[in-house]
């Protein structure tokens, strides 16, 4: 008896393996919502979490290949059979858009949708961009959704951007810049647009020709503007913590020189801002008859800094207007307005063409009338100077000298 086993018949022959690249993956758009809604369906309703599983997914999903399909689940709840309705077969998310609660804040949430922008086609993108801008402009939407492509994930790969140009484009046709701009100050989205851009590229001069070039300089245009504020205002925070420390005028005056070179800020623009800290310097008293006294003796102090500024008659203007809105905007100063300009045009501070000026048609409305009548007397006393000249000057010995004569009902 043989006891050995007898071996089963094989098959010979080489055994090809192919490779992974060479396999192609199936299509399968119904596996594809059954992952995701799966995944919506254990988060539940809370947005941080959701964000958080499609931001995980996206790395094991191909979102670009079922960017349609994303759309349909994240919008409507599951996947829309041909006509618009959606199919019963599959499984459906409660959370969508579409089963979402009608309110403002709710929509909002759900414009985080735009985080998944890597997924769209550029076609798609440009689709959903378009359509974004239109219903910025009719109010459908808030311009809170923009904070959506800040996302650094699709900033870096320049979809952002890309995004953005499509949008203000059909934004701005619909409507215009102003209203744009309106729009993104309710929302403190002004002065974020730079964060479109890596940090590597994040300033006024790429983010002005990139938008310049794609036809968009009213947008340039703003954000170049936005900037320039950000910077005067911080110009006029270190010049408020300079006078608070006691810094003399001289380090003062250099280093608002300086600035004024680098953000290439006119004196016009400049005397604004030093009045504007200069009185913002002071704690003033809350008693009309003693704040004017306080004021006269604090100008006194900084005549030398304005002066410093006012070289054009043009900036003299701005600051006469300035004062003007100070004293109107602040009762407590109602009746120191002339006695201000007063003090000013004896520190040379003001000329007598500017105040001329002023009183016949460079004033603003914000308290016209009263103002007008405060400098009456004074704008009649310069007119009728000796000679006719806005500063009387005597020629004595060879030497120039100036002759002010103030009546004391102007002091």
């Amino acid at each position: 008896m043989n006891n050995q086993k007898q071996q089963k018949p094989t098959l010979t022959g080489q055994r090809f393996k192919t490779r992974k690249r060479d396999e192609k993956e199936r299509f399968d758009p119904t596996q594809f919502q059954e992952s995701i809604v799966q995944g919506l369906n254990q988060t539940g309703s809370d947005l941080e979490a959701v964000a958080k599983f499609l931001d995980a997914s996206g790395a094991k999903l191909d979102y670009r290949r079922y960017a349609e399909t994303l759309f349909d689940i994240l919008v409507a709840g599951g996947m829309l059979a041909p006509g618009g309705s959606i199919s019963d077969d599959l499984t459906r998310t409660e959370f969508c858009l579409f089963t979402a609660q009608e309110d403002l804040e709710t929509m909002q949430a759900y414009a985080q949708l735009l985080l998944f922008l890597k997924g769209f086609t550029e076609s798609e993108r440009n689709k959903l961009a378009m359509l974004t801008g239109i219903l910025l402009a009719n109010g459908n939407i808030s311009a809170a959704v923009i904070g959506s492509l800040f996302n650094e994930n699709v900033v870096k790969e320049g979809v952002s951007a890309a995004f953005a140009v499509k949008l203000f484009k059909s934004w701005i046709y619909e409507r215009d810049i102003n209203a744009v701009a309106v729009a993104l100050r309710k929302v403190s989205m002004d002065n974020r647009l730079m964060e479109l851009f890596p940090a590597n590229k994040r300033s006024c001069e790429h983010f002005s020709k990139y938008f310049t070039d794609a036809g968009l300089k009213e947008l340039s245009d703003f954000a170049r503007n936005q900037e320039a504020i950000g910077s005067r205002k911080e110009l006029q925070k270190e010049l408020q913590e300079m006078m608070a420390r006691g810094d003399n005028f001289k380090d003062i005056i250099a280093y608002v020189r300086e600035e004024m070179k680098k953000t290439s800020i006119s004196e016009q623009l400049m005397i604004g801002i030093v009045w504007s800290s200069v009185m913002s310097c002071v704690e003033w008293n809350k008693k009309e008859e003693l704040v004017c006294e306080q004021s006269i003796k604090h100008l006194k102090q900084y005549s030398p800094l304005l002066k410093a500024f006012t070289s054009q008659g043009a900036s003299e203007i701005i600051l006469l207007v300035k004062i003007q809105e100070y004293c109107y905007d602040n009762i407590h100063f109602m009746k120191a307005f002339q006695k201000i300009v007063v003090l000013l045009y004896k520190a040379d501070v003001l000329s007598e063409e500017a105040i001329l000026k002023w009183y016949a048609e460079a004033h603003v409305a914000k308290g016209k009338s009263v103002f007008l009548e405060q400098m009456k007397k004074f704008v009649e006393w310069l007119k009728n100077a000796e000679e006719g000249k806005k500063k009387r000057r005597l020629i004595v010995n060879g030497h120039l000298f100036e002759k002010v004569i103030l009546i004391f009902m102007f002091l």
